[in-house]
């Protein structure tokens, strides 16, 4: 059984190649690689990176918002004084 279903596929991929199928999904992919270079996109690995660098950057704004409001309450302290 399993040497029939493997024969079969054999078939139809021998078939595939050989019939317009192929030319259509090369030109099909010629087509969506074009689209897609006038397209503004960026690699995952570019992604990561911005998302890193974006997640440090918020880390670093919450600790000076906490500094910030650290330094004001020691001022309203020092005016009450």
């Amino acid at each position: 059984m399993n040497k029939f279903v493997g024969e079969i596929s054999t078939r139809l991929s021998e078939l595939v190649a050989a019939s317009p199928v192929k030319d259509i999904e090369k030109n099909a992919r010629a087509l969506l690689t074009s689209g897609f270079s006038k397209l503004d996109l960026v690699t995952r690995e570019e992604f990561e990176v911005q998302a890193t660098l974006l997640a440090r950057a918020r880390e670093r704004l919450a600790a000076l918002e906490t500094r910030v409001a650290a330094l004001e309450a020691e001022a309203v302290l020092r005016r009450g004084a």
